[in-house]
């Protein structure tokens, strides 16, 4: 579907559903939010005491895919299939899609086609209540926290991508602050739970290091 935002068309996805209101969800994304507002994202990122880390994980992790979701879509007018034939994060780093299912195997696809179907493929996860369950009692599956390293993992990729080839054009549209805001947040998220292998956030390690050395 396309929006307007500003002066500029770009395809979104449907963002995730509205965590209900009431729910200790809601509760947990309003602290997020608040904590997040001090500016400080190492305690912005910390297990609140007494909460249930799949609860916070489920939480944080609809909240980067509305973040990426947003911050994608203010590019994907620079990110077509001939700019960015192949989903790539630099000249090392080439990513191949398979969802298990319906792609079995992995195929080479450009940037678009493969963020398209890999945010469909979060999106349906999310959705599903038997991974992610908003109703209170409803118990989170024992892969829970397996499935969310796939996500976080596959989300990271649009981060590099975007960093990697289209950061001039975020620049130009004075979107920097946000992405790097938005990229610290994760990354601070990720290693606070180990949900991202290291050998995964290569493409990016140099930014990291710089990113995150004045808070070590």
């Amino acid at each position: 579907m396309s929006f307007f935002f500003g002066q500029r068309n770009y395809k979104t996805f449907k963002p995730k559903k509205h965590i209900p209101e009431g729910s200790h969800q809601h509760d947990l994304m309003k602290h997020a939010a608040a904590t997040l507002g001090s500016g400080n994202l190492r305690l912005a990122v910390a297990l609140p005491e007494g909460e249930d880390l799949n609860e916070w994980v489920a939480v944080n992790t609809v909240d980067f895919f509305n973040q990426i979701n947003m911050l994608y879509g203010t590019i994907t007018e620079y990110c077509r299939e001939d700019s960015c034939p192949v989903m790539s994060a630099g000249k090392k780093y080439e990513y191949h899609w398979a969802d298990g299912l319906t792609i079995k195997k992995p195929i080479k696809c450009s940037a678009p086609k493969y963020i398209d179907y890999m945010m469909t493929w979060v999106q349906d996860q999310l959705d599903d209540e038997s991974i992610f369950p908003s109703k209170i009692g409803v118990p989170f599956p024992k892969n829970f926290l397996s499935i969310s390293k796939t996500i976080l993992k596959r989300l990271f990729r649009v981060y590099a991508h975007v960093y990697h080839q289209h950061f001039e054009q975020v620049v130009n549209l004075q979107e920097e602050a946000h992405l790097n805001t938005s990229f610290k947040h994760f990354i601070y998220f990720v290693q606070e739970f180990s949900l991202v292998d290291k050998k995964e956030l290569m493409p990016l390690q140099d930014l990291i290091d710089r990113l995150t050395a004045k808070d070590r």
